[in-house]
C-alpha cells in the first residue's frame, strides 16, 4: 500500500478519569493531562487518544453522551481542552478523539424531545416500536432486554447497550447530517484523528425478529443482529466522505467480530477507515466473547491468533496493534499469568506486539507493566459490564466464588484504575480518595520509581519506541511486510519483517529456561541483555528476545 502519515504514529490511550487529577476532587481531568505532557513526550509517543470527554451523565463512564459539543464539567472546560490541544501541538503530539455515534445518552436533548412527543421528528432519530410487549428477545451487550418501555405509552425504544444509551437511527438522513456536523466541529478545532466506538453496530437486522435463545435467560445476544450487518460499511462511507476523507483524518474503527474477508471494504485502498482494531488476538482466551466461557489456552493459541491477524490484515491494508485498552484486562496478567510481575517477561511481551506490522497503541500504565487487581465482592466493581458478567455467571449456574473470579480476570475496571505516578497514598494521582479504588493504595509499580531505574519497564518502552522511530531499521520496522516464522521450540514466537532487500528476524522466548535457535550469519540489533549469538545459534535467556539482521 502507499505510504500515509499515520503509519508512523505511536498512539498513547488516556482514560481521562484515571490519568491525573489536577484539582483534587478524585477525578482525572484535562488540566491533569496537560500537566503530564512532558512525561508523554519523553516516552516518545506522537499521538494521544482521549476516551470520551463530552458532556455525559456517566452511566457508562462517558460513552453515553448528552451533548457532543460540550466538555463534561468533571473534566474541565472547553478552554481547558483548547489549552491541551495547543500545548500538545507544541510538543508535536496530535490528539485523537473518541467518537461515540452508535448511541447517545438518554439525557440528550434529541431523546428528551423524542420521549416528550411521539409525533416529534426526533423520534425518528432513534429506534422506537409500538406494542404492549417487547418486540423481540434480543439481549443487550450489558445484559437484559434491548428494549425499554416508554412511560405512559404502548411503545419501546431500542438500545444495544444500557437502557441509558438509546441507539441512534442511522437510516434517517437528517440524523446523519447532524452527525456530520458533530465530526466537522471537532476537526475544525484541530483534531486530526478519531477512534470510532462500536461503529459496526449502526446497522440493524431490519426484520427485528426473535431467535433461539443462547442463554439461561431465554434471550439471544444482540450482536447477531445489530453488529456487522450487510450494508453497514455503506453508512460509514457516507460519514467518511463528508468528514474524514475531506481532511485526511486518521481513523481507527472499533469493529469487533468483523470477519477478515470483509476487511477490504474497511481498510482497503477505498476503505472507510485508516485502520481497524482486530479483537480476535485480544479475546483469544474466550469463547464467543463471553467472559464465563473460557478456554485453557497454550502459547500456540496466542501465536496463531497474532499470525492469522497479521497475515489477514496485510492483504488489505493497515492494522492497529494493541494488547491493552480501556475495555481489556491488563495484558501482563492475561497473557503472562503467573509471571505478571516478572520484569523480563513484561518487556518481552511488549516487544512481541510493538514490532508487528501496523500502528502501535499503548494504554496508560502499560508502559509501567501494571497488572490486574483482585476485588473480593461485586460491590467493589464500578463497571456496568463487569456487574452484568457477574450476574450472568450466576444465572448460568456458577458459584459466587467462580463468578467473582471470572469478573476479576476480565473486568474493564482493571484498566481503569487510576494511574500510579508515585508510591505515595493514591499513587500521586490525587490527594483524595479516587473515584475508583486503586489496584494498590500505595503502588509499588509507579512512574517516578521507574523513571529513576534504568532497567525499568518504563525506560525499556522509551528505548523500544526510539528504536522504531529513529534507528537505521525504521523503514523495515514500520513499512515491512509481516512474515511468520516457525520454531522447533514451542516456547518461542518468531516472525520476520521484510521490506525489499531488508529483513529483520524477531524471536521471543516465553519461558524461564534458556533456549537456542539456529540462525545463519546474523547480528543482534535490539535485544534483552542476555541474548547472544554463538556458533550459528541464537541463545535467549529467561523471557529473552532478540531482533537480528
Amino acid at each position: 500500500m502507499k505510504k500515509h502519515w499515520w503509519q508512523e504514529e505511536i498512539v498513547y490511550q488516556i482514560y481521562p478519569r484515571s490519568f491525573k487529577d489536577s484539582n483534587d476532587d478524585g477525578i482525572g481531568d484535562l488540566r491533569g493531562i496537560t500537566e503530564r505532557l512532558d512525561y508523554l513526550k519523553d516516552l516518545g509517543i506522537t499521538m494521544i487518544w482521549l476516551c470520551p470527554i463530552y458532556k455525559s451523565p456517566m452511566a457508562d463512564n462517558g460513552y453515553d453522551i448528552s451533548d457532543y459539543f460540550a466538555i463534561n464539567e468533571e473534566f474541565g472546560t472547553m478552554a481547558d481542552f483548547d489549552e491541551l490541544v495547543k500545548e500538545a501541538k507544541g510538543r508535536n503530539i496530535k490528539i485523537m478523539m473518541d467518537l461515540v455515534l452508535n448511541h447517545s445518552s438518554n439525557e440528550h436533548e434529541w431523546f428528551k424531545k423524542a420521549l416528550a412527543d411521539k409525533n416529534s421528528p426526533y423520534r425518528e432519530y432513534y429506534i422506537f416500536r409500538k406494542g404492549t410487549r417487547e418486540p423481540n428477545n434480543w439481549r443487550s451487550i450489558f445484559g437484559g432486554s434491548c428494549w425499554t418501555k416508554v412511560d405512559g405509552e404502548d411503545a419501546y425504544y431500542f438500545h444495544s447497550f444500557a437502557k441509558e444509551q438509546p441507539d441512534l437511527n442511522w437510516e434517517n438522513p437528517k440524523l446523519r447530517e447532524e452527525i456530520y456536523k458533530i465530526v466537522n466541529f471537532w476537526i475544525d478545532k484541530g483534531i486530526t484523528a478519531f477512534r470510532m466506538d462500536a461503529i459496526n453496530h449502526i446497522k440493524k437486522n431490519p426484520t427485528y425478529q426473535s431467535a433461539n435463545p443462547d442463554g439461561a435467560d431465554g434471550r439471544v445476544s444482540v450482536i447477531n443482529f445489530g453488529r456487522n450487518q450487510d450494508g453497514v460499511e455503506e453508512l460509514i462511507k457516507k460519514l467518511s466522505d463528508k468528514t474524514f476523507k475531506v481532511h485526511d483524518s486518521m481513523t481507527v474503527g472499533e469493529t469487533a467480530g468483523l470477519s477478515y474477508d470483509k476487511y477490504k471494504n474497511y481498510i482497503g485502498d477505498d476503505g472507510v477507515f485508516s485502520m481497524v482494531f482486530d479483537f480476535i488476538p485480544a479475546n483469544f482466551d474466550l469463547i464467543e466473547e463471553t467472559w464465563f466461557k473460557r478456554i485453557d489456552w497454550e502459547l500456540e493459541d496466542f501465536r496463531k491468533a497474532i499470525f492469522n491477524s497479521q497475515n489477514s490484515i496485510q492483504k488489505y491494508g493497515w492494522s492497529a496493534n494493541f494488547i491493552e485498552n480501556h475495555d481489556q484486562p491488563r495484558a501482563t496478567s492475561k497473557i503472562l499469568r503467573g509471571n505478571d510481575e516478572n520484569i523480563k517477561a513484561i518487556k518481552m511481551l511488549a516487544g512481541v506486539y510493538f514490532f508487528l506490522r501496523g500502528t502501535p497503541y499503548i494504554y496508560q500504565g502499560q508502559e509501567l507493566g501494571m497488572k490486574n487487581f483482585v476485588r473480593k465482592t461485586v460491590a467493589d466493581f464500578q463497571d456496568i459490564q463487569s456487574i452484568d458478567s457477574y450476574k450472568r455467571s450466576l444465572e448460568e449456574g456458577f458459584s459466587e466464588e467462580e463468578a467473582i473470579a471470572f469478573t476479576n480476570l476480565r473486568s474493564r475496571d482493571n484498566a481503569r484504575v487510576p494511574f500510579a505516578w508515585t508510591s505515595e497514598k493514591y499513587g500521586g494521582f490525587s490527594k483524595v480518595k479516587p473515584w475508583l479504588a486503586m489496584a494498590y493504595e500505595n503502588p509499588k509499580v509507579n512512574a517516578k520509581d521507574q523513571a529513576d531505574n534504568p532497567d525499568s519497564v518504563l525506560n525499556f518502552y522509551k528505548k523500544m519506541i526510539a528504536f522504531r522511530k529513529n534507528s537505521l531499521y525504521k523503514e523495515v520496522l514500520i513499512y515491512g511486510d509481516f512474515i511468520e516464522k516457525t520454531s522447533k521450540n514451542k516456547e518461542i514466537i518468531a516472525y520476520q519483517r521484510r521490506l525489499e532487500d531488508g529483513e529483520i528476524d524477531l524471536y521471543f522466548n516465553f519461558s524461564k529456561a534458556r533456549v537456542e535457535e539456529e540462525i545463519q550469519g546474523k547480528e543482534i540489533i535490539f535485544a534483552s541483555d542476555d541474548a547472544k549469538i554463538e556458533d550459528g545459534k541464537l541463545s535467549l535467556g529467561e523471557f529473552g528476545f532478540a531482533l537480528i539482521k
